[in-house]
């Protein structure tokens, strides 16, 4: 597993990092592929935060902690992205197909809120490729990403589509009209 250590706000031993590569290290036993973890320790009123997003075959798992201890928070982040990642492998492999893991997705970066203005600004612009998956996966790697909504190709037509979380419950899919002719 690749580690990448992000601090904010704080300065990390040594000891910090070695600790926390021992910990989410161990994730890597659920993935066949080369994984990559990003950590981030930041600080808020004496309270100690770490982030954890784990990239597998472009499946992201993200959690973040915030404990009045560094150590605990590691712990309890490694702890909370084990279950994220063991509940949604079976989901995966039980109500999709079998090797859904294993298949090759990217992410959908989303650009972060800012204040709405009178002006219409486009102050960040992301690009992307998108794969073929089924809506419940958009779904699944939506809710991974903890993001309100997906765009993805539905690999049932090969339309553009975009799941999102409804204020009521539940979720909705936008799908295009025009198909394209090389499906």
């Amino acid at each position: 597993m690749k580690f990448t250590f992000t601090e904010k706000k704080i300065e990390v031993g040594a000891e910090v990092r070695a600790y926390a590569e021992r910990k989410v290290g161990k994730l890597d036993r659920f993935f066949r592929n080369e994984s990559e973890a990003y950590v981030t320790f930041s600080a808020e009123r004496g309270r100690y935060r770490a982030e954890v997003t784990l990239k597998n075959n472009g499946m992201f798992y993200r959690v973040s902690e915030l404990t009045s201890d560094m150590f605990a928070s590691i712990d309890s982040a490694a702890a909370s992205i084990e279950r994220q990642i063991r509940k949604n492998k079976t989901k995966l492999e039980k109500k999709l197909r079998e090797g859904a893991l294993e298949r090759e997705v990217s992410p959908v970066p989303v650009a972060e809120d800012d204040e709405a203005e009178e002006e219409i600004r486009i102050v960040r612009t992301k690009r992307f490729a998108l794969k073929p998956m089924s809506p419940e996966e958009a779904v699944l790697q939506m809710n991974l990403l903890e993001h309100a909504f997906f765009a993805f190709i539905n690999q049932e037509d090969g339309s553009f589509s975009v799941v999102y979380r409804r204020n009521q419950g539940g979720y909705g899919l936008i799908s295009s009209d025009d198909v394209p002719a090389n499906k």
